[in-house]
């Protein structure tokens, strides 16, 4: 007899955090006892060629977790982000596919009210719950407008927290929304937590795997709303998100990352590549040829200047 298809499938994506994942993926054990133990949340976890013993304790984990339907992918190199979840996705047949960062932990009631607003709203290609960091401060990533030039120059430059009131300069962040504890509509939410119903992401094509490290959740969303579906941030429930565990290039999580320098610098020169890879796939033929050198040189002077924190 053919096994039932799950209701919702999460997948994963680890990259030389094995405990920061396996905590991750118990606190879906913890939260949803029943439904991980009969099938109706499946979750398909993929290794991105962890270097840190990473794919022989997940292996170990596979063999004693409550998770009735466990899919472990172990890539022999790191495909990126967006390559990463793309193979998670072929072991999953759930109706809604929720895309979750390793370095959440996962409160209750947050997966069956998701599930049952996207079942509500028609209309929505994607949704994400409030994010909450370690520190209790919202993850403004989770909350985003799109990174126009003016957007990005108001948001790098600090006038968007001079201004965060005013749609003109708070855009970046969608700071001039008033109630941000109620469910409203936004441009792009971050790859930590990202719903939608299987369909939307076979009409978009899943994600763009030009996108190494960051940016790809800004392109999967654009893509998303260029389809004519919207894009909601849901307050009314949240997780907590250990934003850079990973990676370890965030302050927020500098004591508990387990990141070389290697992944550092490699993190750094993909969130700036990933900025020239947005930009060219989405602005470049919408703005004068000016204003693409102008983002293109602001570009790399951020990343010279990132970079030069981990010379020695």
């Amino acid at each position: 007899m053919k096994n039932k298809k799950s209701l919702l499938s999460i997948v994963m994506v680890n990259r030389n955090a094995p405990q920061v994942t396996i905590d991750a993926l118990q606190s879906i054990e913890k939260s949803y006892p029943e439904e991980v133990a009969n099938g109706t949340y499946e979750v398909s976890l993929v290794d991105n060629g962890s270097r840190d013993g990473s794919q022989e304790i997940l292996k170990s984990y596979a063999k004693k977790t409550t998770i009735k339907k466990f899919h472990l992918t172990l890539n022999p190199v790191g495909l990126g982000f967006s390559r990463g979840n793309n193979a998670g996705l072929p072991q999953t047949d759930g109706e809604y596919v929720l895309f979750l960062n390793n370095d959440t932990i996962v409160n209750e009631n947050v997966f069956p009210y998701m599930i049952n607003f996207m079942k509500n709203h028609s209309n929505a290609g994607a949704a994400t719950c409030k994010l909450i960091m370690r520190n209790g401060k919202i993850d403004d990533a989770t909350h985003r407008g799109f990174p126009t030039p003016w957007n990005s120059f108001c948001h790098f430059s600090g006038l968007a927290k001079i201004f965060p009131g005013t749609k003109l300069f708070g855009s970046y962040n969608m700071t001039y929304v008033k109630e941000m504890e109620k469910t409203h509509e936004i441009d792009a939410l971050a790859g930590a937590f990202m719903i939608m119903p299987r369909w939307v992401g076979e009409k978009v094509g899943w994600w763009d795997g030009d996108f190494f490290l960051y940016g790809e959740d800004l392109d999967f969303c654009y893509r998303i709303k260029k389809a004519g579906l919207k894009i909601y941030y849901v307050p009314e429930v949240s997780t907590i998100h250990l934003k850079g565990a990973t990676m370890g290039i965030r302050k927020e999580s500098q004591d508990i990352t387990k990141a070389q320098l290697q992944d550092k610098i490699e993190s750094q020169n993909a969130r700036f590549d990933s900025m020239k890879i947005f930009y060219n796939k989405h602005y470049k033929n919408k703005y004068p040829k000016i204003i693409t050198s102008i983002v293109m040189m602001q570009i790399e002077a951020m990343r010279n200047k990132n970079l030069k924190k981990y010379t020695v």
